[in-house]
Protein backbone atom coordinates (compact mmCIF):
# COMPACT_ATOMS: atom_id res chain seq x y z
CA UNK A 1 0.00 0.00 0.00
CA UNK A 2 1.25 3.60 -1.17
CA UNK A 3 1.25 6.36 1.26
CA UNK A 4 -2.60 7.55 1.39
CA UNK A 5 -2.77 11.03 0.67
CA UNK A 6 -5.50 13.20 3.23
CA UNK A 7 -5.82 17.18 1.98
CA UNK A 8 -6.19 19.90 4.83
CA UNK A 9 -9.46 20.59 5.84
CA UNK A 10 -10.95 18.17 3.07
CA UNK A 11 -14.71 17.22 3.31
CA UNK A 12 -16.71 15.91 0.64
CA UNK A 13 -19.46 18.40 -0.31
CA UNK A 14 -21.91 15.02 -0.76
CA UNK A 15 -23.21 12.83 1.47
CA UNK A 16 -23.38 8.84 0.80
CA UNK A 17 -26.58 9.03 -0.38
CA UNK A 18 -26.23 12.72 -2.56
CA UNK A 19 -22.46 10.46 -4.13
CA UNK A 20 -24.57 7.47 -5.79
CA UNK A 21 -26.69 10.15 -7.54
CA UNK A 22 -23.97 11.62 -8.84
CA UNK A 23 -22.03 8.84 -9.86
CA UNK A 24 -24.85 8.23 -12.39
CA UNK A 25 -25.26 11.49 -13.56
CA UNK A 26 -21.64 11.88 -14.44
CA UNK A 27 -21.33 8.11 -15.83
CA UNK A 28 -25.12 8.72 -18.13
CA UNK A 29 -24.09 11.91 -19.93
CA UNK A 30 -20.32 11.22 -20.41
CA UNK A 31 -20.90 7.66 -21.93
CA UNK A 32 -23.43 8.89 -23.95
CA UNK A 33 -21.64 11.85 -25.04
CA UNK A 34 -18.59 9.94 -26.00
CA UNK A 35 -20.88 7.58 -28.48
CA UNK A 36 -22.49 10.44 -29.87
CA UNK A 37 -19.69 12.16 -31.12
CA UNK A 38 -17.09 9.05 -31.53
CA UNK A 39 -20.25 6.69 -33.59
CA UNK A 40 -19.93 4.14 -31.12
CA UNK A 41 -22.94 1.49 -30.14
CA UNK A 42 -22.52 -0.39 -26.91
CA UNK A 43 -21.99 -4.07 -26.64
CA UNK A 44 -22.02 -6.73 -23.95
CA UNK A 45 -18.66 -7.94 -22.95
CA UNK A 46 -17.15 -10.70 -21.06
CA UNK A 47 -16.08 -10.81 -17.48
CA UNK A 48 -13.51 -13.52 -17.91
CA UNK A 49 -11.75 -15.12 -20.90
CA UNK A 50 -10.04 -18.75 -21.90
CA UNK A 51 -6.40 -17.58 -21.48
CA UNK A 52 -5.55 -19.82 -24.74
CA UNK A 53 -7.28 -17.61 -26.83
CA UNK A 54 -4.49 -14.54 -25.74
CA UNK A 55 -7.68 -12.41 -25.76
CA UNK A 56 -6.58 -11.34 -21.60
CA UNK A 57 -4.66 -7.88 -21.54
CA UNK A 58 -1.27 -8.79 -20.06
CA UNK A 59 -0.77 -5.35 -19.00
CA UNK A 60 2.62 -4.85 -17.82
CA UNK A 61 3.45 -8.72 -18.27
CA UNK A 62 4.16 -9.01 -14.09
CA UNK A 63 0.53 -9.02 -13.05
CA UNK A 64 -1.03 -11.69 -12.27
CA UNK A 65 -4.88 -12.79 -13.48
CA UNK A 66 -8.02 -13.91 -11.16
CA UNK A 67 -7.95 -17.65 -12.41
CA UNK A 68 -11.07 -20.18 -11.40
CA UNK A 69 -11.59 -23.60 -12.85
CA UNK A 70 -14.90 -23.86 -14.66
CA UNK A 71 -16.61 -27.27 -12.53
CA UNK A 72 -18.39 -28.36 -15.70
CA UNK A 73 -15.72 -28.37 -18.01
CA UNK A 74 -13.29 -30.53 -16.07
CA UNK A 75 -11.89 -27.51 -14.36
CA UNK A 76 -10.65 -25.93 -17.25
CA UNK A 77 -9.52 -22.90 -16.46
CA UNK A 78 -10.74 -19.07 -17.39
CA UNK A 79 -9.07 -16.09 -16.10
CA UNK A 80 -10.86 -12.91 -15.15
CA UNK A 81 -10.11 -9.96 -17.86
CA UNK A 82 -7.40 -7.42 -16.64
CA UNK A 83 -8.59 -5.14 -19.52
CA UNK A 84 -10.57 -5.59 -22.87
CA UNK A 85 -8.10 -3.71 -25.27
CA UNK A 86 -7.81 -7.02 -27.18
CA UNK A 87 -10.97 -8.78 -26.88
CA UNK A 88 -13.00 -5.75 -28.81
CA UNK A 89 -10.98 -5.47 -31.79
CA UNK A 90 -12.35 -9.02 -32.14
CA UNK A 91 -15.50 -8.51 -31.42
CA UNK A 92 -15.37 -5.47 -34.29
CA UNK A 93 -15.30 -8.35 -36.85
CA UNK A 94 -17.49 -10.72 -35.29
CA UNK A 95 -20.14 -8.51 -34.82
CA UNK A 96 -19.83 -7.18 -38.14
CA UNK A 97 -19.10 -3.47 -37.89
CA UNK A 98 -18.17 -1.00 -40.96
CA UNK A 99 -15.29 1.72 -41.25
CA UNK A 100 -15.88 4.24 -39.30
CA UNK A 101 -17.88 2.51 -36.38
CA UNK A 102 -17.23 1.34 -33.26
CA UNK A 103 -18.25 -0.10 -29.69
CA UNK A 104 -17.56 1.12 -26.16
CA UNK A 105 -18.73 -1.58 -23.14
CA UNK A 106 -18.57 -1.43 -19.30
CA UNK A 107 -15.43 -3.16 -18.30
CA UNK A 108 -15.20 -4.61 -14.93
CA UNK A 109 -11.66 -6.13 -13.68
CA UNK A 110 -9.98 -6.94 -10.84
CA UNK A 111 -6.26 -6.10 -10.45
CA UNK A 112 -5.07 -8.62 -7.22
CA UNK A 113 -1.75 -6.86 -7.87
CA UNK A 114 -2.26 -3.18 -7.51
CA UNK A 115 -0.80 -1.42 -5.20
CA UNK A 116 -3.51 1.04 -3.61
CA UNK A 117 -3.50 4.39 -3.29
CA UNK A 118 -6.51 7.43 -3.59
CA UNK A 119 -6.60 6.76 -7.41
CA UNK A 120 -6.02 3.12 -7.58
CA UNK A 121 -7.79 0.37 -5.91
CA UNK A 122 -8.09 -3.51 -7.16
CA UNK A 123 -11.38 -2.88 -8.57
CA UNK A 124 -11.31 -1.66 -12.28
CA UNK A 125 -13.92 -0.17 -13.91
CA UNK A 126 -13.44 1.73 -17.51
CA UNK A 127 -15.27 2.14 -20.74
CA UNK A 128 -13.55 -0.03 -23.26
CA UNK A 129 -14.18 1.22 -26.52
CA UNK A 130 -13.06 0.73 -29.99
CA UNK A 131 -13.43 2.08 -33.29
CA UNK A 132 -12.41 0.78 -36.92
CA UNK A 133 -10.21 2.81 -38.93
CA UNK A 134 -8.91 2.70 -42.50
CA UNK A 135 -4.70 2.07 -42.62
CA UNK A 136 -4.54 5.71 -43.65
CA UNK A 137 -5.73 6.47 -40.35
CA UNK A 138 -2.82 4.88 -38.57
CA UNK A 139 -0.47 8.17 -38.06
CA UNK A 140 -0.49 10.86 -35.23
CA UNK A 141 -2.77 13.40 -36.84
CA UNK A 142 -5.78 10.80 -36.77
CA UNK A 143 -4.88 9.94 -32.72
CA UNK A 144 -5.01 13.82 -31.70
CA UNK A 145 -8.02 14.64 -33.20
CA UNK A 146 -9.22 11.53 -31.52
CA UNK A 147 -7.82 12.42 -28.39
CA UNK A 148 -9.76 16.59 -28.62
CA UNK A 149 -12.77 15.09 -29.00
CA UNK A 150 -12.82 12.84 -26.12
CA UNK A 151 -11.19 15.75 -24.06
CA UNK A 152 -14.25 17.64 -25.42
CA UNK A 153 -16.15 14.98 -23.76
CA UNK A 154 -14.42 15.64 -20.95
CA UNK A 155 -15.05 19.41 -20.91
CA UNK A 156 -18.34 19.38 -21.34
CA UNK A 157 -19.16 16.87 -18.47
CA UNK A 158 -17.26 19.34 -16.18
CA UNK A 159 -19.53 22.31 -17.56
CA UNK A 160 -22.43 19.96 -17.43
CA UNK A 161 -21.50 19.08 -13.77
CA UNK A 162 -20.44 22.31 -12.28
CA UNK A 163 -24.57 23.41 -13.50
CA UNK A 164 -25.76 21.00 -11.34
CA UNK A 165 -23.59 21.59 -8.17
CA UNK A 166 -21.88 24.79 -7.32
CA UNK A 167 -19.12 23.69 -5.68
CA UNK A 168 -17.95 22.44 -8.74
CA UNK A 169 -15.72 25.15 -10.11
CA UNK A 170 -14.11 24.59 -13.99
CA UNK A 171 -10.64 23.67 -13.80
CA UNK A 172 -10.31 21.85 -17.22
CA UNK A 173 -8.55 24.03 -20.42
CA UNK A 174 -10.24 24.87 -23.33
CA UNK A 175 -7.05 23.13 -25.77
CA UNK A 176 -5.57 19.84 -24.19
CA UNK A 177 -1.24 20.28 -24.35
CA UNK A 178 0.03 17.09 -27.06
CA UNK A 179 3.70 16.09 -25.87
CA UNK A 180 5.82 12.87 -26.63
CA UNK A 181 7.50 11.00 -23.82
CA UNK A 182 11.06 11.88 -25.53
CA UNK A 183 10.19 15.17 -25.39
CA UNK A 184 8.85 15.06 -21.87
CA UNK A 185 12.11 13.38 -20.74
CA UNK A 186 14.14 16.47 -22.33
CA UNK A 187 12.27 18.68 -20.70
CA UNK A 188 12.81 17.20 -17.07
CA UNK A 189 15.74 14.57 -18.07
CA UNK A 190 16.69 14.51 -13.83
CA UNK A 191 12.55 13.79 -12.92
CA UNK A 192 10.96 10.07 -12.59
CA UNK A 193 8.35 9.71 -15.32
CA UNK A 194 5.39 10.34 -12.92
CA UNK A 195 7.01 13.30 -11.33
CA UNK A 196 7.84 14.43 -15.12
CA UNK A 197 3.87 13.86 -15.26
CA UNK A 198 3.09 16.04 -12.39
CA UNK A 199 5.51 18.99 -13.68
CA UNK A 200 3.68 19.13 -17.30
CA UNK A 201 -0.14 18.16 -16.22
CA UNK A 202 0.46 21.38 -13.37
CA UNK A 203 1.76 23.35 -15.80
CA UNK A 204 -0.48 22.93 -18.57
CA UNK A 205 -3.63 21.65 -16.70
CA UNK A 206 -4.36 18.95 -19.13
CA UNK A 207 -1.95 17.08 -21.02
CA UNK A 208 -2.30 14.27 -23.77
CA UNK A 209 0.91 12.42 -23.28
CA UNK A 210 2.03 10.16 -26.36
CA UNK A 211 4.66 7.32 -27.84
CA UNK A 212 4.67 5.00 -24.49
CA UNK A 213 6.07 1.53 -24.03
CA UNK A 214 9.70 2.51 -26.39
CA UNK A 215 12.63 2.44 -24.84
CA UNK A 216 13.77 6.46 -24.28
CA UNK A 217 17.25 7.65 -23.80
CA UNK A 218 18.23 6.07 -20.55
CA UNK A 219 16.86 3.06 -21.70
CA UNK A 220 13.95 2.39 -19.95
CA UNK A 221 10.16 3.39 -21.23
CA UNK A 222 8.25 5.88 -19.51
CA UNK A 223 5.85 3.43 -18.30
CA UNK A 224 4.69 -0.40 -19.41
CA UNK A 225 2.60 -1.02 -22.36
CA UNK A 226 1.53 -4.88 -23.16
CA UNK A 227 3.67 -5.14 -26.83
CA UNK A 228 -0.08 -6.56 -28.72
CA UNK A 229 -2.34 -4.11 -28.88
CA UNK A 230 -1.40 0.05 -28.84
CA UNK A 231 1.18 0.88 -31.37
CA UNK A 232 4.06 2.33 -29.05
CA UNK A 233 5.06 5.00 -31.02
CA UNK A 234 1.00 5.95 -32.04
CA UNK A 235 -0.64 5.51 -28.56
CA UNK A 236 -1.00 8.27 -25.62
CA UNK A 237 -2.43 8.64 -22.15
CA UNK A 238 -4.94 12.01 -20.98
CA UNK A 239 -3.43 13.14 -18.10
CA UNK A 240 -5.10 15.97 -15.69
CA UNK A 241 -3.81 18.40 -12.99
CA UNK A 242 -5.94 17.57 -10.08
CA UNK A 243 -5.77 20.54 -7.34
CA UNK A 244 -8.03 18.33 -4.61
CA UNK A 245 -4.74 15.95 -4.53
CA UNK A 246 -2.06 18.38 -6.00
CA UNK A 247 -1.65 14.84 -8.23
CA UNK A 248 -1.44 13.91 -11.81
CA UNK A 249 -4.51 12.53 -12.71
CA UNK A 250 -4.35 9.77 -15.48
CA UNK A 251 -8.03 9.59 -17.11
CA UNK A 252 -7.77 7.80 -20.11
CA UNK A 253 -5.26 5.82 -21.77
CA UNK A 254 -5.65 5.00 -25.54
CA UNK A 255 -3.85 4.78 -28.69
CA UNK A 256 -4.11 3.16 -32.53
CA UNK A 257 -3.87 -0.34 -32.28
CA UNK A 258 -0.60 -2.57 -33.45
CA UNK A 259 -0.76 -3.84 -37.31
CA UNK A 260 1.06 -6.94 -38.58
CA UNK A 261 4.34 -5.24 -38.60
CA UNK A 262 4.63 -2.98 -35.16
CA UNK A 263 3.34 -6.36 -33.28
CA UNK A 264 5.89 -8.71 -34.96
CA UNK A 265 8.66 -5.50 -34.11
CA UNK A 266 7.22 -5.01 -30.38
CA UNK A 267 6.48 -8.82 -29.48
CA UNK A 268 10.74 -9.06 -30.47
CA UNK A 269 11.47 -5.85 -28.40
CA UNK A 270 9.48 -7.09 -25.33
CA UNK A 271 10.97 -11.01 -25.97
CA UNK A 272 7.86 -12.25 -26.20
CA UNK A 273 7.80 -14.19 -29.86
CA UNK A 274 6.13 -17.03 -28.41
CA UNK A 275 2.54 -15.09 -28.20
CA UNK A 276 2.76 -14.63 -32.12
CA UNK A 277 1.59 -18.41 -31.91
CA UNK A 278 -1.70 -17.27 -29.96
CA UNK A 279 -5.27 -16.97 -31.72
CA UNK A 280 -5.33 -13.04 -31.85
CA UNK A 281 -1.91 -12.08 -32.23
CA UNK A 282 -2.14 -14.71 -34.80
CA UNK A 283 -5.14 -13.07 -36.33
CA UNK A 284 -3.18 -9.31 -36.50
CA UNK A 285 0.02 -11.03 -38.42
CA UNK A 286 -2.28 -12.57 -40.85
CA UNK A 287 -4.11 -9.11 -41.39
CA UNK A 288 -7.73 -11.24 -40.50
CA UNK A 289 -8.53 -8.39 -38.04
CA UNK A 290 -9.48 -4.61 -38.90
CA UNK A 291 -7.29 -1.79 -37.87
CA UNK A 292 -8.57 -0.18 -34.90
CA UNK A 293 -8.13 2.65 -32.55
CA UNK A 294 -9.48 2.59 -29.08
CA UNK A 295 -8.78 3.25 -25.15
CA UNK A 296 -10.15 3.00 -21.96
CA UNK A 297 -11.68 5.64 -19.48
CA UNK A 298 -11.76 5.62 -16.23
CA UNK A 299 -15.20 5.56 -15.02
CA UNK A 300 -14.33 6.01 -10.86
CA UNK A 301 -11.30 7.97 -11.79
CA UNK A 302 -13.74 10.39 -14.12
CA UNK A 303 -16.85 10.35 -11.02
CA UNK A 304 -13.94 11.15 -8.49
CA UNK A 305 -12.53 14.15 -10.45
CA UNK A 306 -16.02 15.78 -11.74
CA UNK A 307 -17.40 15.13 -7.95
CA UNK A 308 -14.07 16.75 -6.40
CA UNK A 309 -13.34 13.46 -3.94
CA UNK A 310 -10.45 13.07 -2.01
CA UNK A 311 -10.34 9.07 -2.42
CA UNK A 312 -11.51 6.64 -5.41
CA UNK A 313 -13.22 4.91 -2.95
CA UNK A 314 -15.76 7.78 -2.60
CA UNK A 315 -17.18 6.36 -5.73
CA UNK A 316 -16.36 2.74 -6.14
CA UNK A 317 -17.06 0.01 -3.33
CA UNK A 318 -13.99 -1.90 -3.33
CA UNK A 319 -11.39 -3.83 -0.64
CA UNK A 320 -9.32 -1.25 1.50
CA UNK A 321 -6.97 -2.15 4.46
CA UNK A 322 -7.80 -1.82 7.58
CA UNK A 323 -5.53 1.13 8.16
CA UNK A 324 -6.83 3.07 5.04
CA UNK A 325 -10.55 2.31 6.23
CA UNK A 326 -10.03 3.55 9.60
CA UNK A 327 -7.80 6.50 8.80
CA UNK A 328 -10.22 7.51 5.78
CA UNK A 329 -13.19 7.59 8.82
CA UNK A 330 -10.74 10.03 11.05
CA UNK A 331 -10.28 12.51 8.42
CA UNK A 332 -13.79 12.47 6.86
CA UNK A 333 -13.18 10.77 3.64
CA UNK A 334 -16.59 8.39 3.56
CA UNK A 335 -15.76 5.33 1.68
CA UNK A 336 -18.81 3.26 -0.18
Amino acid sequence: MEQLMIPKDYHSELDLHDTQLGIKMVKDFFQSLLAQRLNLKRVSAPLFVDPDTGLNDNLNGYERPVNFGIKEQDEKEAEVVQSLAKWKRYALKKYGFSLGEGIYTDMNAIRRDEETDNIHSIFVDQWDWEKIISKEDRNLDFLKETVRTVYKCLRKTEQYVSIQYDFVDLILPKDIFFITTEELEEMFPDNTPKEREYYIAKAKGAVCLMKIGGALGDGKPHDGRAPDYDDWELNADIIVYYPVLDIALELSSMGIRVDEKSLKSQLEIAGCMDRAKLPFQKAVLNKELPYTIGGGIGQSRICMFFLRKAHIGEVQSSIWPPEVVKECEKNGIQLL
